[in-house]
C-alpha cells in the first residue's frame, strides 16, 4: 500500500505502467509465501520442543512466547528457537516497516514541493488513512515482539489483541471516513 501511495504521489504519470496487475500479484504471492514460510518454521520449531508441565497459557490466545515458557526442553534449544524467531520477526516486521518509512519520506518530500495548499491537503489526505492504520499496526507489533517482556504484564499480554482485533476493526472505519457520503451520513446522525 505504501508503494502504491508512493507511485501515485511521486510518479503519477507512471502509475498505470508501474502498478500493473502482474506486480500486484507478485506482491500478494510474496506476502502469502513469506507468511506461510515463517509460520511453518515456527510451527516446526515448536513441535520439536517437549512440554511436561502445565498446559495453561498465560495469554489470550496460543502465542509463540507463552508456548516457549511452557517448554521444559533444553535451554540451548529454546534459545536457538528464540534467535530464529527474532531473526524471522525482524525480516517480516522491520524490513517492511523500513520500506514504508522510506516510501513516506519520499511522499512527504514530494508533497512539500506542491505549490497549492489544496493540492498538499489532498495528497496528505490520500496517505493519512493508510499512515494511521500502519502506525497502529506497527506500533503494537514493535512493542509486543521487539521490546523484551518484563514479567508477564497485562499490557504485554493484551497488545496482540490490538493488532489482531482492533486494527482490522478500525481499518474500514478509517478508510470510510475519507468517503464524502459516509461523512454526510455521520453528520446527520444525532447522538
Amino acid at each position: 500500500m505504501s508503494y502504491d501511495r508512493y507511485v501515485a504521489i511521486c510518479l503519477p504519470l507512471h502509475y498505470n505502467s508501474l502498478m500493473n496487475p502482474l506486480l500486484c500479484l507478485k506482491y500478494i504471492l510474496i506476502s502469502w509465501i513469506l507468511g506461510f514460510t515463517v509460520t511453518l518454521v515456527q510451527t516446526i520449531n515448536l513441535s520439536k520442543l517437549q512440554f511436561c508441565w502445565s498446559n495453561v497459557i498465560d495469554h489470550f490466545f496460543c502465542e509463540f512466547d507463552p508456548l516457549l515458557k511452557l517448554s521444559c526442553s533444553n535451554i540451548m534449544k529454546i534459545r536457538i528457537i528464540k534467535l530464529i524467531s527474532f531473526f524471522l520477526g525482524f525480516l517480516i516486521i522491520v524490513c517492511p516497516f523500513i520500506i514504508v518509512v522510506i516510501s513516506y519520506v519520499y511522499i512527504v518530500h514530494t508533497i512539500l514541493k506542491i505549490q497549492s495548499f489544496t493540492g498538499r491537503q489532498r495528497a496528505f489526505s490520500t496517505c493519512g488513512s493508510h499512515l494511521a492504520v500502519v502506525s497502529i499496526f506497527y506500533g503494537t507489533l514493535f512493542s509486543n515482539y521487539l521490546i523484551p517482556e518484563k514479567g508477564g504484564s497485562v499490557v504485554h499480554i493484551s497488545l496482540p489483541i490490538v493488532y489482531t482485533v482492533v486494527t482490522p476493526l478500525v481499518n474500514p472505519i478509517i478508510y470510510c471516513l475519507r468517503n464524502k457520503d459516509i461523512k454526510k451520513a455521520f453528520t446527520k446522525i444525532k447522538f
